[in-house]
């Protein structure tokens, strides 16, 4: 919506407006058509017509439990994917990792009366479901999480492919000797971003190298003080994929101060999309992480009301977004 906003001349807002199709705004014609083509024009997909409208019925309240809702904005974007798409109620609750109180919330949400309950976990990983889950009489569904045995509707990111995606673009321009910084290797999705690079590698028939693999937290410092570390190497790289946002502000950092002009000196990928991307200069080529279209997707799951005793994991595609943080290997 901020790329669309800024090349449409309006508002963020406007165009919210105008994709969710929002009642009771009075937006001229004019301004509705040229967001419209702005849209359509940079490659965006239009939102479908809602599910439940498309079905001609509603699913009712729905319960969300999340085990942290403030420490980054992806819990944000995955319930108003699901209740733009489901146009229903969605109560949400942060459990922070209590079992008790992950009890007393979904006790709760069913004497309220929900007619579904989905289960979220900030980090992508294998859950135990709490035991006031598992003989619920409504629908329940998995976000960023699953469980052994694919009792459950669940839906996750495709981050082998997404890390793979990142590093074939890389290549694709040219660079053959890609370093990358990953986040805390315990995380899946640390691991599988790091399996996503070796794949693309591999792909290419470009050897893998263990000393071009550094080794972050996911923090601005930890990005800048990998960077110094790749600077420092025999052979600098031409191009460091960093696996999320905020270590490739930190890299940027190094990377001026080092002297280095991005992408001219130094090629950069980032991971996670968040909005800070589209403000550094140059602007960050990066990875999305699908958390509205998972919402939309367990709306979508909802809507069609199927149950099944085994569910294939379900995982969404991490769709590379091409700023200018990318060029070919300097020299």
């Amino acid at each position: 919506m901020t790329d669309i906003a800024r090349e449409a001349g309006c508002s963020q807002a406007t165009v919210s407006f105008v994709i969710n199709d929002a009642p009771g705004i009075r937006l001229s014609s004019e301004t509705r058509l040229r967001v419209l083509e702005v849209a359509r024009r940079l490659g965006y997909g239009l939102p479908q017509v809602r599910v439940e409208a498309k079905r001609g019925r509603r699913v009712g309240r729905i319960g969300f439990v999340v085990d942290q809702l403030a420490t980054s904005p992806e819990a944000v974007q995955a319930i108003e994917g699901l209740s733009q798409a489901a146009q229903d109620l969605v109560f949400v609750a942060q459990s922070r990792n209590d079992p008790e109180v992950e009890a007393e919330l979904i006790e709760t949400f069913v004497e309220q009366g929900v007619s579904a309950l989905v289960y979220m976990t900030i980090f992508t990983r294998e859950v135990e479901l709490p035991l006031a889950l598992r003989n619920l009489d409504v629908p329940v569904l998995l976000l960023n999480c699953y469980t052994t045995g694919q009792s459950y509707p669940a839906v996750v990111p495709s981050e082998i492919a997404g890390g793979q995606r990142a590093t074939h673009h890389l290549i694709t321009r040219g660079h053959r000797r890609i370093a990358t910084v990953t986040g805390e290797i315990w995380m899946e999705a640390a691991q599988d971003r790091l399996k996503g690079y070796r794949r693309a590698l591999a792909t290419a028939d470009i050897p893998f190298d263990a000393e071009l693999v550094f080794s972050g937290d996911w923090s601005a410092s930890a990005g800048y003080e990998a960077t110094r570390k790749i600077l420092d190497l025999p052979e600098v790289p031409t191009a460091i994929f960093c696996q999320n946002d905020r270590m490739a502000i930190g890299c940027y950092e190094a990377l001026k101060e080092a002297g280095y002009e991005i992408p001219r000196d130094m090629s950069v990928v980032g991971y996670d999309d968040e909005e800070i991307a589209r403000h550094l200069h140059p602007q960050l080529t990066t990875s999305v992480l699908p958390h509205r279209a998972m919402g939309q997707w367990i709306a979508e799951q909802l809507a069609d009301g199927e149950v099944d005793s085994r569910y294939p994991l379900t995982k969404l595609e991490c769709p590379l977004v091409e700023r200018a943080s990318v060029d070919k290997p300097r020299g």
